[in-house]
């Protein structure tokens, strides 16, 4: 799946925010994990394979490992709404056990 022009501008974000892309701080790595988690919520989907061509192909990312903790980053983030948005709180109210 191709990445969207909305994906597109966050990772032009990433880029242009990052000072030191040859090691990301913990604030660098909090601020990408923040721009993936609202990227997901609001239902944009990307293809990490096509994330880590991206940063590969954009020409400012020389170190290797700073790519590969962007790319893991943007997959943990997607992982973890996938799995959190399946599951549903029922309160007291809704419950059909009889009481």
């Amino acid at each position: 799946m191709p990445l969207t022009n909305n994906v597109i501008v966050k990772l032009n974000e990433i880029t242009t925010m990052i000072e030191n892309k040859d090691n990301l701080s913990e604030s660098d790595v909090d601020e990408i994990k923040s721009i993936f988690k609202n990227l997901v919520e609001n239902n944009e989907r990307y293809d990490v394979d096509e994330i880590e061509f991206w940063f590969e192909n954009e020409g400012s990312w020389k170190v290797k490992e700073s790519r590969v903790r962007i790319v893991n980053l943007s997959n943990y983030i997607q992982d973890k709404y996938q799995q959190t948005a399946h599951l549903r709180v029922i309160s007291d109210d809704d419950c059909s056990c009889g009481n």
